[in-house]
């Protein structure tokens, strides 16, 4: 859904991208759940010939095909195209009757098979996915692999790269890695692909050989730590070693990735390990309900449409929709949930042959007056599902309360192998029946995009209560906000940052306590009390004509604040200027005039490795007072001794920062110095230093290799530090 929202946010602002992924036989599954509330599977099969795609075609009029090379026999995949606006989509299908039973399978099912079919799937979407690129027409500056899943597109790049430069790999490596951006999704170590060296050495060893590379330094290009030869290979890392341009999914998510590959860049503060973040977005379009158009239409004019996602159109919607309009549009909404509920819920039951008397009951679910609330995601441990079910008299007496009641929508699949998860829905489903809540506690079946649009248009608050920081971002809550609808969650993920008072309602303050299950009975208790003393009393504070202001205003602040901010249209904007546009450059940069640029780049590398031993940092001095105000300045002074190095292969910095209590700098800030004499003993770099914060700071000086080709500072890994006495 996130990829379809980036595609079509790509159409609207008109950036030239292309997508490429794999077309599945049958799919994502669909779930129904058995009496007692276990999730089963179902994997319906698609006709392709049904389906808004056409099979691309080659010059001969026959279907396009492109060939993976495979340890047994080659696969073929033929490939066709959807069109996402102006975008095209490209997809890989390896049904095919020249194919092996085994290899047809590979795009049969998301979830499907084992380890050796996971790297079966990754093979054909990174190598067969830039092959199909190329065939049809496009070699492109820039590569995005989404996740470690597409990350053997690298490989795939850098020998064609090789073939049409007649380069080697270290040459070809130097350019496609200036043009390559990596994404990761995963909060967690145990969330990342990783293959034994066996199950790789039968795969990919032509495609190593291929590229004149050892397969010893090919496994090192895929390990977090590549002296552990025990270590199996991360496709996460693999993508990041071929990528210039790396990023998280929200803020925290970046900070959270560096600290967990920090130890790729043993020598540098885990805040200049180089994983940026560009937070996720929703396709407003998508997302937002016919009731909420008409408003804009008429409140903003029918132009809002040639950027939903502009700050003004937001700003404009939220001054000038009466509260009588908002409010009443709230209320249809919920009313189209309940219903859209009611039915869902009788053909699950018709599914199951209940009885008339349940299929009648259906009838009676929720009630279109109440206090609704959402949560609806993939039901994995971590999500705390089942979270506001630990105190189960609290929870009844929430959802009959005489004044304020409460009623809450749950929908989610758990992973086909996640027991765990399954358990979760199990736990809800069994609840609801033998506390007699099925009119204020409901769980849809088939969580799905239908499912989704009504859950996010009709509810008045959405729940989130991840452990943190496990969520990475997170978008079903976004997609509440142009709908007016209000979030309540953990501070993690996007809410991490999207959280102002007045907009919504924070789950705790952000605190991790090692022991979860201390953890989860805290997180329980603020959200009982949120929903007792804060959104329950605000929703239902009615003093003139049955709107509640207070309520209202927070819908305003909402729309007014997160919409905007959190549309795929920002999202795709920073991707091109800080990533695809910089990319491009650096790519062109590095492949004019017949490889020059990246052969000197490569030359000036092979001189700093080979000389960086004889650098160091022989004195440093600060020329000014110690004790300082913020605004004023200090100078340090640092003698550098640079062996064969110039002065201008090298910056000497300071970093500065706040003391911790084990004399570590954090807040860092960096300042360059200049050369300002250079003699017999060293190089000597001067520069005044800003103190633009107050408390106890601190600074150290080091040297990291400079070449205005470098796309990054830590491209290299190399740095030398000043000695710090113990």
């Amino acid at each position: 859904v996130l990829a379809g929202d980036h595609l079509k946010a790509a159409s609207d602002l008109g950036v030239p991208l292309t997508g490429v992924g794999l077309l599945y036989a049958r799919g994502y599954f669909r779930q129904f759940l058995t009496p007692d509330g276990w999730q089963q599977e179902h994997y319906p099969q698609y006709d392709f010939y049904r389906l808004p795609l056409a099979l691309v075609r080659g010059a001969d009029d026959q279907p396009l095909r492109v060939t993976v090379e495979f340890p047994d026999q080659n696969v073929h995949c033929q490939v066709w195209r959807a069109q996402v606006g102006r975008v095209e989509l490209y997809l890989l299908d390896s049904n095919l009757l020249e194919n092996a039973p085994r290899d047809q399978g590979i795009t049969d099912t998301l979830y499907g098979g084992d380890e050796e079919m996971r790297i079966r799937q990754e093979l054909v979407l990174g190598v067969g996915g830039y092959k199909a690129l190329v065939a049809v027409g496009k070699t492109p500056q820039v590569c995005h692999m989404n996740e470690g899943h597409a990350a053997f597109l690298s490989l795939e790049r850098i020998r064609q790269f090789m073939d049409a430069h007649q380069c080697d790999f270290r040459t070809a490596r130097q350019c496609v890695v200036a043009g390559n951006v990596f994404t990761t999704h995963t909060p967690v170590p145990a969330g990342f692909d990783l293959f034994p060296r066996p199950l790789l050495e039968r795969y990919v060893s032509r495609m190593v050989n291929g590229l004149d590379l050892s397969f010893d330094k090919f496994m090192d290009m895929g390990r977090l730590h590549p002296e552990n030869k025990d270590e199996k290979f991360n496709m996460a890392i693999l993508a990041m070693e071929n990528a210039n341009y790396v990023n998280g999914v929200s803020r925290l998510h970046a900070e959270v990735s560096r600290g967990m590959f920090q130890d790729r860049w043993p020598d540098f503060p885990v805040e200049e390990v180089p994983i940026d973040a560009v937070t996720n977005g929703v396709h407003l379009m998508t997302w937002i309900s016919d009731r909420m158009v008409h408003l804009l239409d008429r409140y903003v004019g029918p132009n809002w449409r040639d950027d939903a996602a502009d700050r003004e159109v937001w700003a404009a919607a939220a001054d000038a929709i009466p509260d009588a309009e908002l409010w009443e549009m709230r209320e249809n909404q919920r009313g189209d949930l309940v219903r859209f509920c009611r039915r869902h819920m009788r053909k699950a039951m018709e599914r199951n042959s209940m009885s008339p008397a349940d299929m009648n009951a259906a009838n009676k679910v929720l009630d279109p007056r109440i206090l609704t609330i959402g949560f609806a995601r993939r039901f994995a441990t971590y999500k705390r599902a089942t979270l506001l079910f630990g105190d189960i008299e609290r929870l009844k007496a929430m959802i009959h309360h005489a004044d304020r009641p409460v009623q809450f929508v749950f929908a989610g699949k758990a992973h086909p192998r996640d027991e765990g998860g399954k358990k979760l829905i199990q736990d809800i489903v069994q609840y609801v029946r033998a506390e007699g809540a099925n009119s204020r506690v409901v769980f849809l079946e088939d969580y799905e995009m239908n499912v989704a649009r009504h859950m996010v248009q009709g509810v008045d608050v959405w729940l989130n209560n991840p452990r943190r920081p496990m969520e990475a971002s997170g978008t079903s809550g976004m997609k509440v906000c142009a709908n007016g609808g209000l979030n309540c969650s953990i501070l993690d993920g996007w809410w991490a940052e999207g959280y102002a008072k007045g907009v919504g309602w924070a789950i705790g303050n952000g605190q991790e306590n090692p022991d979860e299950n201390f953890q989860d009975w805290m997180d329980s208790q603020a959200l009982y009390h949120l929903i007792e003393n804060e959104i329950a009393p605000v929703f239902y504070h009615r003093i003139d004509g049955g709107i509640p202001r207070r309520w209202v205003d927070m819908i305003r602040e909402s729309m007014r604040v997160l919409a905007p901010r959190f549309s795929t249209n920002r999202m795709v904007r920073e991707y091109t200027t800080r990533f695809y546009v910089p990319a491009g450059r650096a790519y062109n940069a590095r492949t004019q005039e017949g490889l020059a640029p990246a052969r000197a780049l490569l030359d000036w590398r092979d001189k700093v490795q080979a000389n960086w031993s004889s650098v160091q940092i022989g004195s440093v001095s600060q020329l000014s007072s110690a004790q300082l105000k913020v605004g004023q300045t200090f100078e340090v002074e640092a003698r550098v001794s640079l062996g064969a190095l110039a002065p201008a292969d090298v910056k000497v910095q300071v970093l500065t920062g706040h003391v911790g209590p084990n004399r570590d700098l954090d807040d860092l800030s960096v300042h360059d110095l200049e050369a300002v004499e250079q003699g017999g003993e060293g190089v000597v770099f001067r520069g005044s230093i800003p103190c633009d914060r107050p408390g106890l700071r601190g600074y150290r000086v080091r040297v990291v290799p400079y070449h205005e080709g470098l796309a990054i500072p830590t491209e290299l890994g190399l740095v030398t530090w000043e000695r710090v006495a113990d």
